[in-house]
């Protein structure tokens, strides 16, 4: 044997990142290896944070250290030694970025393609592939150029213009708005007594104090009584200077002022507080120019056989691909047809793995976590790379029972190809192929970080270990539903592929919204909603607060925290916030100091002086119930549960909170662990947690199983049975076979994904649905229940 081939493990030796307890194991190269474990038991931390990390750490250091000047620096982990580490593509789930003018085709170069295209073979021609793009507007000028031309200036006249496809009416967002002015400020008020109802104005805010001393309207009247010049000023004026106390300002009116902080940007990049105002004040109407295609005239009259580039981008992927191929047996000459083979091996990727019923022209942000993921994938199935480590995280989020299958399929073609494929999962159907399984546990957090099994899918079975004991584990239909107390209605719902659905979602029950992806479950449930029915939406959407928020921070818990610690020394609150009095002077609260070293990793060291507690020691003399403020936060939510709800340092306030967090299965978590550690998982069991004393009557949720472990789907569902319990209507969006079998009520969309989905195939108990099994669900459901 060659001693090169000899080279057929990656070995990991000592790791320690996060919650690991020095972790050592060899995993097969070009093999499917999947790590199971409950959440937070450290799965993540040994795929992501160790091996993929060193991995383009390593890759990250052959650049030169000008172009390492504009790489993410990236600290090394904390391992003894890696060994056989091969290159390291990350296909993780992270939401595809919030930018309004982001769509499928911008994302994944098929728009690109498709520009191209039209710019050689469309009629008229009317430019090149910039003619075609909504992110490009036409512009024009002209003017005087000066040329040195020997020892004289001479001055030229030149035009200039660039013929852009971005439709002028609407700047190529494809929607404009209507504002309702009675949501914006209260006539019968004047500004001085806080007639702005918009968010963060405030009568004695510094936006309110530009409007009052602009000079252009009185700031003591009523803005009724104000002339149409000085509402129109008030509104819409033009920016234009003014001069308040002695400085030069800009004023402009307040609807320009809006569009531009607040409109401009994606609702779902939004804080909540300005989403629920931009909800309540601004209709998106369709552009009535452009009817909602971003284009301008000449780029949406410029066709190939009589479509468009707005018709082809708006076919679903999988008619675009056969029209493409069309195209192909048409031309053959050598300026198209490598272009129309590369548009047409990407299309057909996108079919392959199930994103055919996707348009090009879908905003990426509509996309789901698990739609998102499998965009990124389509980047490397037809990628000529051997030798690769791939990394996944739960590529079976988002996925029906009947799409995992071929999501598998593409797994093993990844494998076969000779790369190594490593996959976080939680599935039975994911695992079941794994050519090598390492189990993490035996619990989360502190309890977690060691291997509990290493070995085949056979072994795995017969083990004593959490994993083992779940893997054919089955919940079955329940004997009695519960009855529904009324019924919210949804009527005539059109967004994205709904077909006119009307259907009424039972009050007072736990309800399953299911179909293949793409049927239209999130577009029925999130986009069609009666405004006013109250509903709480816990997602997985990343919670915004820096490397400074926590999960006592985030929840309210840190209040009452620190007025039992002010109380019982008798000092203020204030002293008892690392972002406030009590921080500690030298790292400034943050436990750490950061030391940037130009174009090397910055380093992030503790801080010496209060040795990473973030506090001063002054702060650390303060004591309640035995603890410091530091020994507080760094507990668990379970220990501080039980730390607050008796003797000394009893805080009913704080208790409840932290029993809410418990319930909904983050006991392991820390309540002082930065908010950015967390799983999209986590993150959403963390809102859910806030929301659990809310008064509203109706919470929806988006598939809450993701990163959950088999043994912690017992617990959701025991989670969910005592939210209905307590009078609220639980609406779940969900793929997960237990949650449907334990649901009192299941809508099933279909029959297929985009425009063969979008309507209801089935309405009823979950036993009806596996007595029908007329649907794809059904039949899935019976397999599970028999199983």
């Amino acid at each position: 044997m060659h001693p090169a081939d000899a080279h057929d493990l990656i070995r990991v030796r000592g790791a320690r990142e996060n919650n690991l307890q020095d972790v050592s194991l060899d995993l097969p190269k070009r093999r499917l290896t999947v790590f199971t474990g409950v959440s937070g038991s450290g799965k993540s931390s040994l795929v992501f944070g160790t091996i993929a990390a060193e991995s383009q750490r390593m890759i990250n250091e052959t650049y030169s250290s000008f172009v390492q000047g504009f790489m993410p620096t990236l600290a090394r982990p904390d391992v003894d030694s890696l060994d056989g580490l091969t290159t390291a593509i990350i296909v993780d789930q992270e939401r595809m970025g919030a930018n309004v003018r982001s769509t499928v085709g911008t994302i994944t170069d098929a728009g690109a393609h498709l520009r191209t295209l039209f710019s050689k073979l469309a009629e008229p021609h009317i430019g090149g592939p910039g003619a075609y793009s909504f992110n490009v507007p036409s512009v024009s000028g002209s003017g005087a150029i000066t040329v040195q031309r020997g020892d004289r200036t001479i001055a030229e006249k030149a035009s200039y213009t660039r013929v852009g496809g971005m439709c002028p009416r609407c700047e190529g967002m494809g929607q404009v708005t209507d504002l309702d002015l009675a949501e914006l400020y209260d006539e019968d008020k004047s500004l001085a007594e806080g007639a702005l109802k918009v968010p963060g104005y405030t009568a004695d805010g510094w936006y309110v104090r530009l409007f009052t001393a602009s000079g252009f309207f009185p700031a003591d009247k009523p803005i009724a009584s104000f002339t149409k010049r000085q509402l129109h000023d008030f509104l819409y004026k033009e920016q234009v200077k003014v001069k308040i106390d002695g400085a030069n300002m800009t004023y402009e009116g307040l609807i320009p002022k809006i569009q531009k902080s607040m409109l401009s940007k994606d609702r779902n990049a939004m804080q909540p507080h300005i989403r629920a105002f931009v909800d309540r004040a601004v209709t998106f109407i369709t552009c009535p120019e452009c009817e909602g295609t971003r284009l301008a005239e000449h780029a949406r009259t410029s066709r190939i056989d009589g479509v468009s580039i707005a018709d082809a981008s708006a076919m679903p992927i999988t008619d675009l691909a056969a029209w493409v191929r069309t195209l192909r047996e048409q031309h053959s000459a050598r300026t198209v047809a490598p272009l129309l083979e590369n548009l047409s091996t990407l299309l057909d990727s996108f079919v392959m793995i199930g994103l055919g019923y996707l348009a090009l022209d879908r905003p990426s942000s509509t996309l789901s976590g698990g739609e998102s993921q499998r965009t990124r994938m389509i980047r490397h199935l037809g990628s000529a790379l051997t030798d690769v480590t791939y990394v996944f995280d739960e590529p079976t989020i988002g996925l029906h029972p009947h799409d995992i299958a071929n999501m598998n399929r593409l797994l093993q073609e990844l494998r076969d190809k000779g790369n190594t494929v490593l996959v976080v999962e939680h599935k039975p159907e994911a695992i079941e192929i794994a050519d090598h399984v390492v189990d993490l546990g035996p619990r989360a957090g502190a309890h977690g970080g060691q291997i509990q099994y290493e070995g085949d899918l056979v072994g795995l079975r017969s083990s004593d270990t959490l994993t083992g004991q779940h893997l054919d584990r089955t919940v079955q239909l329940k004997e009695q539903v519960r009855e529904r107390s009324g019924a919210l209605e949804i009527r005539g719902a059109t967004r994205h592929n709904l077909r006119d659905v009307s259907v009424d979602i039972p009050l007072g029950v736990l309800t399953v919204v299911t179909g293949v992806a793409g049927s239209g479950k999130s577009s029925l449930v999130h986009g069609s909603m009666p405004k006013d029915a109250g509903v709480i939406v816990v997602d997985q959407a990343p919670i915004r607060g820096s490397r400074r928020s926590n999960p006592a921070t985030y929840t309210g818990l840190l209040e009452p925290i620190r007025k039992a610690f002010a109380k019982a020394n008798g000092v203020k609150p204030a002293l008892f916030s690392n972002n406030s009095e009590g921080a500690c002077a030298a790292c400034k609260g943050a436990g750490v100091i950061y030391t940037e070293l130009g174009f090397m990793e910055t380093v992030a060291t503790p801080c010496e002086e209060c040795e990473g507690k973030r506090f001063q020691p002054a702060v650390l003399g303060y004591h309640l119930g035995g603890k410091d403020i530091a020994e507080v936060l760094a507990m668990s939510v379970a220990e501080a549960r039980e730390f607050f709800s008796s003797g000394e340092a009893k805080v009913p306030a704080a208790a409840k909170l932290l029993v809410h967090m418990d319930d909904v299965g983050l006991g392991y978590l820390t309540i002082g662990q930065p908010l950015t550690t967390l799983s999209g998982g986590e993150r959403q069991r963390l809102k859910l947690a806030t929301h659990m004393g809310d008064k509203g009557g109706i919470y929806v949720l988006d598939e809450p199983t993701t990163g959950l472990h088999l043994a912690d789907v017992e617990a959701l569902l025991g989670l969910l049975d005592s939210l209905v319990d307590s009078g609220k209507t639980v609406i779940v969006i969900e793929h997960h076979q237990a949650v449907m079998a334990h649901a009192d009520w299941i809508i099933d969309l279909g029959p297929g994904a985009g425009a063969d989905g979008g309507q209801v195939v089935f309405e009823g108990t979950p036993a009806q649905l596996v007595a029908d099994a007329s649907t794809l669900t059904g039949k899935h459901l019976r397999e599970y229940v028999g199983g």
